[in-house]
């Protein structure tokens, strides 16, 4: 049976969730589950923004097909070719054998990647600029270039002033009947989800979304309808100001997060004591997580977050612990900057992690490190307590 939520009075969500999929794209943990959002506007001409993932192809070919009401499909538009959203094009095309494809160059090169039809017969090209009418309405196409794939682009509806955005503000979770932001507490329990999501998928590439971030601001925008996620109605610019911290790598809480990875307990209790100072010197909402627990994806949105961090890790075979440096080499991979730092290490014999820590931490730009490295020889002792107490002082001043 058809689910569809009307938008505009010409507009329609009939995308659908999956709340099945433990990991999307098969790395980040979606304990929420996750939505696909397709959009038709039906107008003089018919026009479907974007298919789904197969998953739930089901349920989008009914939506579609109740939207359209035996009425034909005039035009696809594709604002990202990425298979969470295109797999389905080539079954539409079956369905709607004369619909013409809209998109751009890039696009079209990866259609034919992915698909074996005859793209060309149902190509429209389009460029920076370009307008669609489709009678009340005229689209207009921009292109925001790796955010978070080369051809990206989004989709401005002039008429009723809604921006088909692709993946850019959209957030992990499925859609629970309530498809706009305003609808739900998303502050409360989405904005996490929407942090992880940028951070992990689009977090690498800042000057791009700056770049998306200002042709979004030369428009009116009434609506914003991302790729997954909620639809924006009402306080739009408070998450676009989401979008401004994140995408300059600015923090986005004054708060401090520490990362440890502990084998037998000893660089836990560090951590835990250096916690313990700076709350006594007045920090709040201290944030603590064990790398061996906590999924790197969460630890690189709360390192997104907060504005000074602490990585603690053991030495192990020489080196890093492997699940701190998995996520050292996460932080590098997504750009992660402006930070200040410290750093703690253990082991019995031939300690060497801090130094290893610190190469990586110096690679990525403007991070301010404290240049004690805290070492931990198997256990804390009580003469190492004004040396922790200089970290305490350095996260705190």
């Amino acid at each position: 049976m058809y689910c569809v939520k009307k938008v505009t009075e010409d507009l329609y969500w009939i995308g659908a969730s999956d709340r099945r999929l433990a990991l999307f794209e098969n790395i980040y943990p979606i304990p929420q589950g996750v939505s696909y959002n397709s959009y038709l506007l039906s107008d003089e001409k018919t026009v479907l923004l974007d298919t789904v993932d197969k998953a739930v192809s089901g349920q989008f070919f009914e939506n579609l097909e109740h939207v359209l009401g035996g009425r034909s499909l005039d035009y696809l538009i594709v604002n990202h070719m990425e298979p969470d959203h295109c797999a389905t094009i080539g079954e539409v095309v079956l369905r709607y054998p004369d619909v013409k494809i809209v998109g751009n160059a890039k696009t079209f090169t990866m259609m034919k990647q992915f698909f074996s039809f005859d793209t060309d017969a149902h190509a429209v090209v389009i460029k920076e600029g370009d307008t669609l009418n489709t009678g009340r309405h005229t689209l207009t196409f921009a292109m925001i270039p790796m955010v978070h794939w080369p051809e990206a682009m989004v989709t401005y509806d002039t008429y009723d002033k809604v921006l088909f955005s692709a993946d850019a503000f959209g957030t992990f979770g499925a859609l629970n009947g309530n498809v706009f932001a305003d609808e739900v507490d998303f502050e409360g329990e989405w904005l996490s989800d929407a942090r992880r999501y940028f951070t992990n998928i689009v977090g690498k590439y800042g000057t791009q979304v700056q770049a998306a971030l200002k042709k979004a601001s030369a428009l009116d925008i009434a609506v914003i309808c991302p790729l997954h996620g909620p639809i924006w109605r009402e306080n739009l610019g408070w998450f676009i100001e989401k979008y401004q911290k994140w995408s300059t790598y600015t923090p986005e809480d004054h708060t401090v997060l520490i990362l440890y990875a502990s084998i037998y307990g000893n660089t836990e209790n560090t951590v835990n004591v250096l916690a313990g100072k700076l709350a006594d010197a007045g920090e709040k909402k201290i944030a603590v997580y064990d790398v061996s627990v906590t999924d790197p994806s969460y630890l690189l949105s709360e390192a997104f977050r907060c504005d000074r961090i602490v990585f603690a890790s053991p030495t192990y075979n020489a080196g890093i612990f492997p699940k701190m440096e998995t996520l050292l080499l996460e932080l590098k991979a997504h750009n992660f900057q402006n930070r200040k730092a410290a750093v703690i290490e253990n082991g019995t014999w031939a300690v060497s992690a801090g130094k290893q820590i610190k190469e990586i931490l110096s690679s990525m730009k403007n991070m301010e490190i404290y240049e004690e490295t805290f070492t931990v020889k198997s256990s804390l002792k009580e003469e190492q307590m004004d040396a922790l107490d200089g970290i305490a002082e350095f996260l705190t001043r």
